[in-house]
């Protein structure tokens, strides 16, 4: 894979008179019912790292977060210590899931004093933390449902270049040494260093609104559309448009149901989490998805079962690749082609016990689509799964 194809951030220091400019996803928090042991579910199946954690022993009294990190990837998983924190209310809605896509920016105030001018509504004011170290500024704004984005401005130690070199990710957050799960990842990796995209699942009729409610407060604009003649099978139907903030960073896909003789998989989504939109799945990015994926297979990574019919007419519609046709095959991997170049992708089954959250594993050679020749075979695989679980 060229450079050129691998997103680059924004570099931090360049000047910018724009207070929406997003630097990178400063971090991906997902409120859980236990963070020790989901720390260590997605340590051992998806090779991250457990790097720090913001607990009791750290002087925090109402919740525990755990920082995971791999590639350019940032998670926090974060549970509720007490009966007021949001988190302990949100799980008992939703089920584990994911809470706040963060952005960097250079100056998290402004960023959130002009969203709120451009239309959006707060999530929580300004909060400046530091130490004699650094500092540490974050606001946030509501989207979809249950859905913030938080602005996250560093200085000092806490600058994001040195939290990528293992630096301190903010006050009362303590290092996590020795610990053997590390080791193992460190000398198995795994191979995931980037957030390609998050896909928002939203109710029939409100696609629209959000599409106009990205590009009106965060200056996104619209990259891709698909309508239900695109993702469709015999049974359900979904829509969906791609909004692209036109920095190389973060494709948020906007899905919302379509009519279908049955029950779509964003019906599914939102049935089974409170009938309120949130984050369906993130698009983690690789360099070799073969590696990857077979490393995720051996680690216990369940993924959606991809019929042997698809393998008999995908290669005369994707033309050559260069990577192995027999292994994709073993392995489940879909394969798509635009006028760019091609992708690789797979997806998992759901995460936790609720139909909601996954991943996608997705490995781009110039593509700078979303696999739209693999809609059918994708969504008829879902449908199985939906069908086991009594939901089509």
């Amino acid at each position: 894979m060229s450079t050129a194809s691998i997103p680059q951030p924004a570099h931090q220091s360049e000047p910018s008179t724009d207070p929406l400019r997003l630097i990178d996803v400063d971090f991906v928090r997902f409120y859980v019912g236990n963070a020790k042991q989901a720390a260590y579910f997605y340590a051992q199946c998806f090779g991250f790292e457990i790097e720090q954690v913001s607990d009791l022993t750290t002087g925090v009294r109402d919740s525990a977060t755990y920082l995971l990190t791999q590639g350019n990837i940032r998670f926090l998983l974060t549970t509720a210590l007490t009966p007021q924190h949001e988190a302990q209310r949100e799980v008992g809605l939703y089920g584990d899931g994911i809470k706040d896509i963060a952005f960097t920016v250079d100056d998290a105030e402004r960023a959130y004093e002009q969203a709120l001018k451009n239309g959006a509504e707060s999530a929580y004011e300004p909060i400046a933390m530091g130490d004699e170290t650094g500092s540490v500024v974050l606001a946030g704004i509501k989207t979809m449902g249950r859905v913030i984005h938080s602005f996250v401005s560093r200085r000092g130690d806490y600058a994001l270049e040195r939290v990528k070199r293992g630096g301190r990710f903010l006050p009362q957050f303590a290092a996590l040494d020795n610990l053997a799960i590390n080791a193992y990842n460190k000398a198995n990796p795994v191979g995931l260093f980037y957030v390609d995209h998050c896909v928002g699942n939203v109710e029939l009729g409100r696609m629209n609104y959000w599409v106009q409610w990205y590009e009106d407060v965060l200056g996104f604009k619209l990259f891709k559309h698909f309508d239900d003649k695109d993702i469709s099978t015999e049974y359900s139907a979904l829509m969906s448009k791609v909004m692209d903030s036109g920095r190389e960073l973060i494709k948020i896909p906007i899905n919302e149901p379509a009519e279908g003789k049955r029950k779509s998989q964003i019906q599914e989504y939102l049935d089974w989490h409170h009938n309120t939109p949130g984050i369906q799945h993130l698009a983690l990015l690789t360099k070799d998805e073969l590696h990857t994926v077979a490393r995720l297979r051996q680690r216990g990574v369940d993924f959606l079962r991809i019929p042997d019919e698809y393998y008999d007419l995908v290669w005369d519609r994707v033309g050559e690749i260069k990577e192995d046709h027999e292994v994709i095959k073993d392995l489940r991997i879909l394969v798509d082609r635009d006028d760019k170049g091609y992708l690789l992708q797979i997806f998992t089954k759901p995460l936790q016990d609720r139909p909601t959250l996954f991943f996608e594993i997705i490995c781009r050679r110039g593509s700078e689509s979303f696999g739209k020749g693999n809609f059918k075979a994708l969504f008829e695989s879902l449908e199985i799964e939906q069908a086991r679980r009594g939901n089509l």
